[in-house]
């Protein structure tokens, strides 16, 4: 089977090709998205490169996985909208996976439970917590929730794991004897986003083509205003 998978929550997205070899996902190609092109300008003419450094024909795709949040209300409808588009026109099946899932599956086992965070913007985070990873299991799900980020700061304890971009920010205010997963895992990937989604796929997940949409985990600020 033939993978394209999309992740686009950030200011850094990514494509990535994958291809299954003896039931496990292997990583054909991956590039960053981002820089000083957004992501509407960048993520289409990506998909195409990707495709063609694969040698691969659009409809030889078999599976479209995309992050659907949490994330970047922007950056996740792009995401969205264009797998969704590309799964349509080449008949493939898409299946969406939560971005925390993804952040969680790439960090390197260890015991201890694994904090994932990104910002969600006015001092607040999104978070999920995952129980330590024992080198085997890929996370399926979890429970985002949106959290002021001091009180998300006073309660970790020591021995517990952070990881996610909004660590270049915070991470000189963790408490002493929390573990800090190492930078280069701190984005989140196309390549972890098709792992899971393969995985989920194995289990006999599939999700609507028509009906799959990004989850923003709360209204946009325009919406909150809204009489």
């Amino acid at each position: 089977m033939r993978m394209i998978a999309l992740e686009t929550s950030g200011r850094q997205g990514s494509v990535a090709a994958l291809e299954v070899d003896a039931g496990k996902p292997r990583l054909r190609g991956q590039m960053m998205l981002g820089g000083r092109q957004r992501t509407a300008q960048s993520l289409a003419p990506a998909l195409r490169d990707m495709l063609h450094a694969s040698g691969w024909p659009p409809k030889s795709v078999e599976l479209v996985a995309v992050a659907v949040g949490p994330g970047s209300f922007t950056g996740l409808r792009i995401g969205v909208t264009t797998a969704k588009t590309f799964a349509y026109g080449v008949g493939a099946q898409v299946i969406g996976v939560n971005t925390f899932v993804a952040l969680a599956a790439q960090a390197p086992p260890a015991p201890g439970p694994l904090w994932t965070i990104l910002d969600a913007q006015r001092l607040e985070l999104f978070v999920a917590k995952f129980a330590a990873n024992d080198g085997n299991a890929i996370p399926i799900d979890c429970i985002t929730s949106i959290i002021p980020q001091d009180e998300w700061l006073a309660g970790l304890q020591p021995g517990d794991r952070v990881i996610g971009p909004a660590l270049a920010r915070l991470a000189p205010r963790l408490p002493q004897g929390v573990v800090v997963v190492p930078p280069e895992f701190w984005q989140p990937m196309a390549e972890a986003v098709g792992r899971v989604a393969w995985h989920a796929y194995q289990a006999g997940h599939r999700d609507d083509v028509w009906k799959l949409a990004p989850n923003y985990y709360r209204p946009s600020y325009a919406e909150e205003k809204r009489p």
